[in-house]
């Protein structure tokens, strides 16, 4: 414990505290619609598939935002940067508040705030920034495991819906954001005159650079589903526990939290023992698992087994997130605000893909456990791509110098 203290200290502690507020704030913002679907589906007797792009809606909008907002970190600084989003957060939710009438105008409204899960390529390149290279895995950890706003969502938003109504939740959602913004300023030391681009190069030209190397590609297959699982299944488990076990609003609601807790607290944890083995390793051990849990989840054990599954699972989600990005500083050290923004936006896409696709395939097939099954297949399939580059960066050290591989 000493040595993380000590690791926390040789930082700037309160820029880490603001970008973990940041995020923490958003990332509540980002799952509202997933917490708030139960009753928005109720008014619009919804179907399965329009339940489920409904809560992946936000996903998407996030996915997209993220290319732009890193880049734009790089470029004029985080601190800029994640007050404008949380601006526009603000905007977004009071529009929401002003009475969206059809399905169409919740859906732009649920799009919009996906802005939220733009702070993602804010806060993880500001921890980045503030913390020395040996300690990058705990300190972009920390700052990530604010997706336990995604916890707050789950657990008060149901709570505060069923008394208000979804409509007057959103406006109480945005006294927070207003209190983060305030705090955010006052806390965060701004590194951008260390890091922005002063030459006359487009923004959107570090992006360019990175998709010319084969290796973001595959990053971004791996947070695509770590993330990706973890935001997903976040934003969708309270429709798939009401649909599939008949648990009410807040129980619902509860159990979800409760998963996105095990998950946010796995993140750091990630991150540190990322440090400690090398991300790539501890993500060689955890696909296999991701794989089997999510095949177990699918077979939809009485709701005490199912839950304990499905807290195991997302925990080992947020172990993924955290080895992952703790390898991908390793890879892109220099452009850690354009890589955030584009491999969080394909984790943002993938979170995008898992509840819409188990909203069709369940009108499709009558099950969700086609979409679990589905989901393990991926896992296992990006397991082998794992231990595929384990091997090649092995062979690849070891004609080199003739020692062991240790990342």
């Amino acid at each position: 414990m000493s040595r993380i203290f000590a690791a926390l200290r040789s930082g700037h502690w309160p820029s880490l505290l603001g970008a973990w507020l940041h995020f923490e704030i958003s990332f509540m913002i980002w799952l509202l619609i997933g917490a708030l679907g139960v009753l928005i589906a109720e008014d619009f007797r919804l179907t399965a598939t329009q339940k489920g792009l409904l809560v992946a809606a936000p996903l998407l909008g996030g996915a997209l935002l993220r290319i732009v907002i890193g880049p734009c970190s790089d470029r004029y600084g985080p601190k800029p940067t994640g007050a404008a989003v949380l601006v526009c957060e603000l905007l977004v939710l009071l529009w929401g508040w002003l009475g969206p009438a059809t399905y169409h105008q919740v859906l732009a409204v649920s799009l919009g705030l996906g802005v939220a899960g733009a702070s993602f390529a804010v806060a993880l390149p500001l921890a980045s920034r503030v913390y020395p290279p040996a300690h990058q895995g705990l300190a972009m950890g920390i700052a990530a495991s604010a997706n336990s706003g995604g916890m707050l969502a789950a657990f008060f938003a149901p709570r505060l819906g069923r008394v208000l109504g979804w409509q007057n939740t959103l406006a109480v959602m945005a006294v927070p954001v207003l209190l983060t913004l305030l705090l955010f300023l006052v806390l965060v030391r701004d590194p951008a005159a260390r890091t922005r681009h002063r030459d006359r190069v487009p923004w959107w030209a570090g992006t360019i650079e990175l998709l010319r190397e084969s290796a973001t590609y595959w990053y971004c297959l791996l947070y695509a589903i770590t993330f990706g699982g973890f935001v997903g299944f976040g934003s969708f488990l309270p429709i798939f526990l009401h649909d599939q076990y008949g648990l009410d609003l807040l129980d619902a609601g509860s159990l979800t939290a409760l998963c996105v807790l095990a998950g946010s607290l796995a993140r750091p944890m990630g991150g540190y023992a990322a440090d400690r083995l090398g991300g790539l390793r501890l993500i060689g051990l955890l696909f296999p698992a991701l794989a089997g849990l999510t095949f177990a989840a699918g077979q939809f054990l009485p709701i005490r087994w199912e839950a304990a599954l499905l807290v195991l699972t997302v925990a080992v989600m947020g172990l993924g997130n955290g080895g992952v990005f703790q390898a991908v500083w390793h890879r892109f050290e220099k452009q850690i605000g354009t890589a955030s923004g584009l491999i969080g936006a394909a984790g943002g896409l993938g979170g995008f893909l898992l509840p819409a696709g188990l909203g069709v395939l369940k009108d499709t097939t009558g099950t969700y456990r086609s979409g679990f099954l589905l989901f393990a297949v991926a896992s296992a399939v990006a397991a082998m791509t794992v231990a595929v580059m384990r091997k090649r960066d092995r062979q690849a050290f070891e004609d080199r110098d003739g020692r062991g591989f240790s990342r």
